[in-house]
């Protein structure tokens, strides 16, 4: 089976002006823009989150209006806005346009998919918002940038991986607290970061103890073999890119890795090194 990742890196690849630039920017204007409509007049924000029901009697625009709901926390909703919009424009300057753009697509489809299945199946109506959606941003945050310290309310020093425990923490609240079905939002909300950083998570699941220190020599001796027989020279320990399918990508091998691993120039200084 193909990993996700790989998929998606060809496709920005092959589609390098897909998407809309700087669209946390714009989420994020919608949300404050909104959050004051609603201020004024309440009933507005009914008339945004997602209900299959009312989308199969018509409403067709719930199926994208719901992506810009306003959390409803008063003033701090202003604080998540900030959040919103940071970590969305560092994820897209890290990415690129096209996989941003492609990591909330991903979020609205399986969010979209999951409010009709639970529709059509259990004929229960969901009313969902893109709150998940948005804070499952911290863990795709945090995996990039696990050591990087941030203000927690602009005066708390804490690291990203502890923000995203948090936000773990507050995910598994809502799944053991909320009833069936809407309990499973959260789980559907970070199927996108599986996307992203699944193949990732399968490397950090502990292998069996090697025998003995890696032979660089024998190491590097296979894969060239390995590389002959299957018609490329180079092959990306992350995403399974070779030169052969993207001649314009620079691969290199790391030299903090035990063994030997080549990978693009997106995953030279992306990825959880190799231990043995």
């Amino acid at each position: 089976m193909k990993d996700p990742m790989r998929l998606v890196d060809r496709f920005c690849y092959r589609h390098p002006n897909f998407g809309i630039p700087h669209l946390m920017k714009y989420i994020t204007i919608a949300n404050a823009a909104f959050w004051i409509l609603g201020m004024a007049n309440s009933r507005l924000l009914s008339y945004l989150w997602f209900d299959a029901g009312l989308i199969m009697r018509g409403q067709i625009w719930r199926l994208f209006t719901f992506m810009v709901y306003p959390p409803t926390m008063g003033m701090l909703a202003f604080l998540v806005f900030y959040f919103y919009y940071w970590m969305g424009s560092t994820l897209e300057a890290y990415w690129g346009t096209p996989h941003f753009n492609v990591y909330l697509l991903i979020g609205w489809a399986f969010t979209v998919l999951y409010g009709f299945l639970v529709y059509f199946i259990g004929g229960i109506r969901i009313r969902m918002d893109a709150q998940y959606l948005y804070l499952s941003m911290f863990f795709s945050y945090a995996a990039l940038f696990p050591d990087q310290q941030v203000l927690l309310f602009f005066f708390i020093p804490i690291r990203m991986k502890y923000m995203a425990l948090i936000d773990a923490a507050y995910f598994l609240y809502a799944v053991v607290a909320s009833p069936f079905p809407v309990n499973l939002v959260p789980v559907v909300a970070v199927l996108n970061f599986l996307v992203f950083f699944g193949g990732t998570l399968l490397k950090l699941i502990p292998k069996r103890p090697s025998a003995g220190t890696v032979n660089f020599r024998k190491a590097s001796q296979k894969i060239r073999k390995e590389q002959r027989e299957q018609l490329y020279r180079h092959k990306c320990a992350v995403c399974g890119r070779t030169d052969t399918d993207y001649p314009g990508l620079e691969f290199r091998y790391c030299s903090r890795c035990a063994g030997y691993h080549c990978f693009c120039q997106d995953h030279i200084n992306n990825h959880i090194h190799f231990t043995e």
